[in-house]
Parts: structure tokens; C-alpha cells; sequence
């Protein structure tokens, strides 16, 4: 079975970058297919400024020409703070052992441990990591610990079992956030 991509975030908005990685990540990854997950309440950060249905319309808009991605809005659906925990759980019930790919930008993995039930993630998925050229993953404290005890160098060893790995993708950098294209549209 090959693996299934799980792209979570506000998208507030979808941008470039966004769609860059998880192109790379589904080409590198063989994954079959990419589910963009907009979040409803990050815990993270202040709620999104464009309403979910919006938000859906642009994710919805921007995937269109891509077959591998599709638009989960179970985390809007359920309502309440989005904990990625929990939708990973759900996917685990509904997929059994298909390998789950939680794609993270390197901002998102180095905070991972203030995650709720962050300890759990690679019990449900394997963790792909995209990052800048030129970075070294944490050699130490618990996200060193993580990557110690279950670094794959391979994106082949992603595909042999359904959760549990930490995989870094170089992939190619696109100099555009989220923050700044609000900071310019307003």
C-alpha cells in the first residue's frame, strides 16, 4: 500500500508554498494522494481571519489540477480546537495499516513538542519534514530524541510500515508565508 500524505494548517491563506511541498513530498514519498486538512481553531495561533468556508473554497480551488491532493475538512467538521492527534487517529481507524505521512514544514516540527499529545503522532503516522538546505536535525531534548530513535534515510523505509519514522526532505524553497501575504493584502 502505498502511503497517504496528511497536510494539515489554516491555509489562510494557501499559497505557493504550500502547494510546492506537498508536490515534492507526494513525488519523494510516492504517497497516494496529499489530503490538505484545513484547520478549524489552531491551538498554536490566533484563529484564522478568513472564515473555514472560505478557506476551503481557495484550498478547494488550489488543489483542482492536482489528482494526488484532496481536501479533508474533518477537523472543520468536528469543530472545537484542531488537534492533529486527533484527526490522525480517525484516519488510523479508517485506513488500518496504510502508512500515514504527516507532512510538516521545519517551523512546525521544532515546535512540535508543545503539541497536544505531540508524544503520540508516530504511534499514528511517520513524520516527513521539510526543511532549508544546510539544516542538522535537534541532536538533543525530546524532538533529538525523536529523530535519534526513529530517523529514516530513506523515503523507501516510509512505505514498509504504517506509523513511526522521521523523514527530512530537502525540497525546493519558496520564499512566501502565510503571514506576509496577510500583511500585504491588508
Amino acid at each position: 500500500m502505498r502511503p497517504l500524505g496528511v497536510f494539515g494548517g489554516t491555509f489562510d491563506p494557501v499559497h505557493n508554498g504550500h502547494l510546492r511541498t506537498a508536490f515534492e513530498l507526494a513525488e519523494c514519498l510516492d504517497l497516494e494522494r496529499v489530503l490538505f486538512v484545513p484547520a478549524a481553531d489552531p491551538p498554536h495561533r490566533p484563529p484564522p481571519r478568513v472564515p473555514a468556508a472560505r478557506r476551503v473554497e481557495f484550498v478547494r480551488a488550489a488543489i483542482e489540477a492536482e489528482p494526488r491532493f484532496a481536501l479533508d475538512e474533518r477537523e472543520l467538521a468536528r469543530g472545537g480546537r484542531s488537534y492533529t492527534v486527533l484527526t490522525l487517529e480517525e484516519l488510523r481507524a479508517e485506513r488500518g495499516a496504510q502508512p500515514l505521512v504527516l507532512c510538516l514544514g521545519m517551523d512546525a516540527f521544532l515546535g512540535l513538542a508543545g503539541w497536544h499529545r505531540w508524544t503520540e503522532l508516530p504511534r499514528l503516522a511517520h513524520l516527513a519534514v521539510a526543511h532549508r538546505p544546510g539544516f542538522s536535525p535537534p541532536a538533543d531534548g525530546p524532538l533529538g530524541e525523536l529523530v535519534a530513535a526513529r530517523l529514516a534515510r530513506s523515503p523507501d523505509a516510509l512505505a514498509q510500515s504504517p506509523a513511526g519514522r522521521v523523514f527530512f526532505f530537502a525540497g525546493t524553497q519558496v520564499e512566501l508565508s502565510a503571514t506576509e501575504l496577510r500583511r500585504v493584502l491588508e
